[in-house]
């Protein structure tokens, strides 16, 4: 009776030591999975990061380049005027003509300084509401998707 107890005993510890390590197994398992979905969302979260550099880096590159095209095309277009009134200031020989050219140049110069100015405020404002519309409301996005899992994960605890 002895010995039956004892084999008894021994095969419930066997038991009990299959069951335990059937559960630390599957404890092992669900830790792996939980883990996997937790580098998942932080890959999503790291993507929506990286979309929203990238909106926001080729934002201010077109916004650099309306600006430099402007600055080009005013250049470009100082030069073609300069040349102009120059070539109408020394081939001309009527004074009076010289003089209306002269103020014509002054007019133009002042207008076409006015008008490249506003294309860049223009761009600039444009840019500062693209910034707002979108890309604000897209930060505003990705901040709300954190705090809600920040606030789900301390309900959680």
């Amino acid at each position: 009776m002895n010995l039956a107890a004892i084999v008894l005993l021994l095969l419930l510890a066997f038991c009990g030591f299959c069951i335990a390590y059937w559960q630390l197994l599957l404890c092992r398992r669900e830790a792996r999975i939980l883990n996997s979905h937790r580098v998942s969302a932080h890959s999503a979260i790291q993507k929506s990061r990286m979309d929203l550099l990238e909106v926001r880096n080729r934002a201010r590159l077109l916004e650099d380049s309306v600006s430099g095209g402007a600055s080009a095309v005013e250049k470009l277009h100082k030069a073609i005027s300069n040349t102009t009134f120059g070539l109408i200031d020394l081939f001309s020989k009527d004074e009076e003509f010289r003089q209306t050219a002269r103020k014509a140049r002054a007019t133009h110069d002042q207008k076409s300084q006015q008008i490249y100015k506003t294309v860049r405020t223009t761009n600039k404002a444009l840019h500062i509401l693209a910034d707002t519309l979108i890309i604000g409301k897209a930060e505003r996005r990705l901040a709300s998707r954190k705090s809600g899992k920040a606030q789900g994960s301390d309900d959680g605890q």
